[in-house]
């Protein structure tokens, strides 16, 4: 055991989130998004939301304050779906790192293809829709 790591964050994701340079990306998925095919290394949280994955994260992993560090996927216009959760994400970017200042919104075509060139994506089993972030990583001072 290793003190001050969330106990929702086992061997693999440590090593993943160590692994990380600055400016690489990861992306925290909802169970809708479809991962598996996306991803160049998969980390699965099965029963977990991606509130409580991106919190564990956040406590760990400094964002990069220099850049965008926060991305969403955009709702289509057509679509009505609401997003509390982005709230939600907003707030524990907030809380956790001095770097954050405001997630910025890409098309979701655009997304697919970001979390392609992520270093990992971060399969959860959250069921909110459009519930997407993309992390890029910064530096530790």
């Amino acid at each position: 055991m290793l003190k001050h790591i969330p106990s929702i964050v086992g061997p693999d994701l440590l090593k993943i989130l160590s692994e990380m340079g600055h400016g690489d990306e990861i992306a925290i998925v909802d169970g809708n998004y479809p991962a598996a095919s996306r991803a160049q290394r998969l980390v699965r949280m099965d029963g977990h939301g991606v509130c409580e994955v991106l919190k564990a994260v956040l406590t760990l992993f400094p964002l990069d304050h220099m850049n965008e560090n926060a991305i969403l996927m955009e709702v289509p216009k057509n679509n009505f779906v609401e997003t509390p959760i982005w709230k939600e994400f907003d707030a524990l970017c907030r809380e956790g790192d001095e770097a954050y200042k405001n997630y910025s919104l890409i098309e979701a075509g655009e997304f697919y293809n970001r979390t392609e060139k992520c270093y990992a994506v971060i399969a959860t089993s959250e069921k909110a829709l459009y519930a997407n972030i993309i992390l890029r990583k910064g530096i530790v001072r």
